[in-house]
């Protein structure tokens, strides 16, 4: 389970005049872009050279590292600790577990359970950790003692789902989608990858310079 929200790019304007600052070609220009510099549209010249160097490897497509995608993620735990092993020029605001974990009611939709629910044992055993859970977050609001925290914390299951803003590259993007192509966790990485390629801008053109022609 995972959604994506709120999907925005900006920096087009200055990742296109700078991948034209080595040949000092800025005459050929022909892209548009709204006032905010959050959306552009390539015209051909410059779609044909980013594409170009896209295909000519990392040390000339750099203008991706100046284009930024912004969006807020929510996903379970285990997803999370995947998506962050990507630190390169990522930023992410994350929603307070630590903080916030004691203030409302555990439901069973506030953790991914698409496979515990056919499987019984699985089934059950959810069911009991997350009552177990509640428990913990009243014993804690009413005596307000850290062991029914620290207990609630350690004991939260992996599936909880968190929600986090997140800040990265399209450069960062199109190696996140290579390296999650067909993915064990299919039931996240795949709608991250649908999503990214329906949402972002040039997302999909890009991904098959990058991969060689190869969209998964």
């Amino acid at each position: 389970m995972i959604k994506l929200e709120n999907i925005e790019t900006f920096g087009w304007e200055a990742a296109i005049r700078g991948m034209r600052n080595p040949k000092n070609s800025w005459n050929k220009i022909d892209s548009v872009w709204n006032p905010e510099n959050t959306l552009c549209m390539l015209g051909p010249n410059d779609k044909n050279l980013a594409l170009r160097l896209i295909k000519a490897g990392s040390e000339h497509r750099k203008f991706l590292r100046m284009i930024h995608v912004q969006m807020d993620i929510t996903a379970p735990m285990f997803w999370w600790s995947e998506f962050d092993t990507y630190k390169i020029a990522t930023t992410r605001d994350s929603c307070s577990k630590i903080h916030t974990i004691h203030i409302k009611p555990f439901e069973l939709d506030d953790f991914t359970h698409e496979e515990c629910i056919n499987i019984p044992i699985a089934h059950d055993a959810l069911l009991t950790v997350i009552d177990a859970c509640e428990q913990l977050r009243l014993a804690y609001n009413v005596a307000q003692e850290r062991e029914y925290w620290r207990a609630l914390i350690e004991l939260l299951p992996e599936g909880y789902m968190m929600k986090a803003t997140w800040d990265g590259s399209i450069e960062t993007l199109l190696s996140i989608l290579k390296q999650r192509d067909h993915h064990k966790l299919k039931e996240e990485w795949e709608p991250f990858r649908q999503t990214c390629f329906d949402a972002v801008p040039y997302c999909k053109t890009f991904y098959e310079a990058f991969t060689g022609g190869n969209n998964g």
